[in-house]
């Protein structure tokens, strides 16, 4: 058996790291989505190894759960740049890793788009890119990161630093962060207690 300690290290950490998150920033990036919803913009979401399985999980949170929940009153147009192996594989083996992320959004993003990118470390060159070419674009950007030693100097509409090197945690966070988003939209169109 292992030390049950660390168990216990670790849920504390989590909690101690979720108490602290900034809940009036998640109530306005899930203002932001949800209009961006209600106009029927695309909601691009990245990020890289556990935060690109957030980014896929969250398709289903928001495409399939909304548009039921909503009752087909709310389509969203959620889209996952971490989800073709095939599209990432091809831009990182005949351009750079750096662009797999950019390369998409240039072909996808118009307009009042929104731009969800999660980074544990907020240094990831593939996010870094996307932020610089992001930075005249015209769209909402969000950005979710672990322990970033300071907020970069962008056009960033909701930046939110958890500030927990522990990347479990932090991916763990992200989920619950973007869970809280789709379930507080959801909740709209849904009776008092029915989703908790």
């Amino acid at each position: 058996m292992f030390n049950l300690n660390f168990y216990k290290r670790y849920i504390k950490t989590l909690n101690k790291t979720s108490s602290q998150i900034n809940l009036k920033k998640i109530d306005h990036a899930t203002n932001i989505i949800l209009k961006a919803i209600e106009d029927k913009k695309n909601i691009f979401i990245a990020g890289n190894g556990g935060s690109a399985a957030v980014a896929n999980h969250m398709l289903c949170d928001f495409n399939k759960g909304i548009k039921l929940s909503s009752k087909k009153k709310l389509i969203p147009k959620f889209i996952s740049l971490s989800n073709s192996i095939e599209q990432i594989t091809a831009i990182s083996n005949d351009v750079s890793f750096k662009e797999i992320f950019k390369f998409q959004l240039e072909n996808y993003l118009e307009n009042d788009d929104i731009v969800i990118l999660m980074s544990c470390s907020g240094t990831s060159k593939n996010i870094v890119k996307t932020l610089n070419y992001l930075e005249n674009k015209k769209c909402k950007i969000i950005f979710f990161t672990g322990f970033q030693k300071k907020m970069p100097k962008k056009k960033i509409d909701v930046y939110i630093n958890l500030k927990c090197k522990n990347y479990g945690i932090t991916e763990d966070l992200f989920s619950t962060i973007l869970h809280l988003i789709s379930q507080g939209i959801r909740s709209k169109f849904t009776k008092k207690n029915e989703i908790l």
